[in-house]
């Protein structure tokens, strides 16, 4: 037993003032806490990603307490429709049954286990259920827990797999990247990213990589028409290709649609041009679809849509249907062989994260998939995204409307100053931020990029609610441009 006076001591040794470290300890569990002190200590103490703080304070932003259907409640009891799937990741909705009670379920057997030295009943089910729905050939999951983990472990694999390759080794040091890319936050990620606002502070920290350039033709270089730099990226990814070809560890792209960098919608073909030029100089194809991976664009996977099977396959947000942090990389036995060898050999690859391939998640996932086949959540999308195009196709002839740019449900609305010579606003006015207060009034959840504003509704939202999403942002451009 031990000694009450030697606990004490210990207490005391941690806390000068007992009382007051048990009421703040105790105070946040409380069912009289405010509204006002939870702001409070929001300020206080939570750093915001993404988030210039400064202005945050004065902004008083919803604090969400619960999720009901496509619906977000604050603590006032208001309620937004979640119109960018809570950052992407939302699929079927919030509270959903299906997945609460797959997730409460193996609460009750257990909560977590390493696939250290151990394997896990839902991470083999989900890898299974993963494999039989990924593009052909992708036939070995490793889990992680985040978008940018997804995509490190790819890179990693990559480079690795290139020196133990049995075909004989090769010293390939570089990745080609396409221009505005954005794949997470790590070092790594960010050293194949090319959004300037969010990485150039830490140029000294990474890797030098090639860049080629984002096929998508909204403001083509002087001296180009609109075909003629289309057909000039076409030309300069080839080039890449072919001049560093034994140096080139791999090709990292997102299909399809570049997210963060604006919903930029990639010119049709480009991504199988790609994947052609992977499989004559023997590069492998890293395909991050963290956000346009199931069903975002239309299909289940985007490389769906040029019958492209890539060598990697990074999955995120979507993968538990939004619910818990989940990630998975998707590989051939080709690559997985290269790491096949006795103990001793050091073929292994040593990385890992704690919480890979935690069994609550991998629940979640398996009861999202089977959302996807039962209540037909492709067949939703297709009929959402064409009552989007029709709701918005108001906003191609507004005068502060750049371009309107969609693929399936992932929408971007650019605001400019001066619609003819696409002038940008001034940026000091952040317009986009402005629409998203507008939007959040009339009880709308949007997310700018930059002044570009994102729609990005679940996968499975009905039509009626789109309805309203359409409507509120038509709202809140036309309340924000008329200054």
């Amino acid at each position: 037993m031990v000694c009450y006076a030697s606990f004490r001591a210990s207490y005391l040794a941690f806390c000068s003032d007992p009382q007051k470290f048990h009421a703040r300890m105790t105070a946040p569990h409380s069912s009289n806490v405010t509204p006002d002190q939870l702001r409070q200590w929001d300020n206080d103490h939570v750093w915001h990603p993404f988030t210039p703080m400064s202005a945050w304070i004065d902004e008083y932003a919803p604090i969400i307490v619960r999720g009901e259907g496509f619906d977000l409640i604050d603590t006032d009891g208001r309620r937004y429709l979640d119109g960018i799937s809570s950052l992407w990741c939302n699929v079927h909705g919030h509270a959903v049954p299906v997945i609460d009670d797959a997730v409460s379920k193996q609460l009750q057997r257990v909560a977590h286990t390493t696939l250290l030295g151990l394997a896990s009943e839902p991470s083999i089910r989900l890898a299974r259920a993963l494999v039989e729905r990924a593009p052909a050939g992708l036939t070995k999951v490793f889990y992680s827990d985040s978008g940018a983990t997804s995509v490190e472990v790819a890179l990693k694999m990559a480079y690795q797999y290139h020196r133990q390759k049995p075909e004989g080794a090769e010293d390939r040091d570089t990745f080609l990247c396409v221009g505005n890319a954005y794949h997470g936050d790590t070092l790594g990620t960010v050293s194949v990213g090319g959004i300037d606002l969010f990485h150039r502070c830490y140029k000294h920290l990474l890797f030098a990589t090639l860049t080629t350039p984002s096929p998508v033709a909204t403001r083509a270089p002087a001296g180009h028409t609109k075909d003629s730099w289309l057909a000039s990226c076409f030309d300069e990814v080839a080039r890449l290709t072919r001049e560093n070809q034994s140096r080139i560890a791999g090709v990292v792209m997102e299909p399809i649609v570049q997210g963060a960098a604006g919903i930029l919608v990639h010119t049709p073909g480009f991504l199988r041009h790609v994947r052609q030029l992977c499989t004559e100089f023997d590069i492998p194809l890293i395909a991050d679809e963290v956000a346009v991976g199931f069903g975002r664009t239309g299909t289940m996977f985007a490389c769906d849509q040029e019958g492209v099977s890539p060598d990697f396959l990074c999955l995120a947000k979507g993968l538990t249907g939004g619910y818990l942090p989940l990630a998975a990389t998707l590989t051939t036995e080709r690559i997985y062989s290269a790491f096949l060898g006795q103990p001793t050999e050091g073929r292994t690859f040593f990385h890992g994260h704690t919480y890979t391939g935690n069994a609550l998640g991998c629940a979640a996932g398996l009861a999202s998939l089977q959302l996807f086949d039962d209540n037909h959540v492709l067949e939703n999308v297709k009929a959402t995204s064409t009552r989007i195009a029709e709701r918005l196709a108001v906003l191609r002839n507004h005068p502060h409307v750049g371009e309107v740019r969609q693929k399936g449900l992932m929408i971007g609305i650019e605001l400019v100053q001066d619609c003819d010579g696409l002038i940008p606003y001034d940026a000091k006015l952040r317009l986009g931020h402005q629409v998203t207060l507008a939007a959040r009034k009339r009880g709308v959840i949007l997310r700018p990029l930059g002044d570009v504003i994102v729609l990005m509704p679940a996968p499975a939202m009905p039509v009626e609610l789109i309805d309203r999403l359409c409507d509120v942002a038509i709202e809140s451009i036309e309340e924000a441009t008329r200054i």
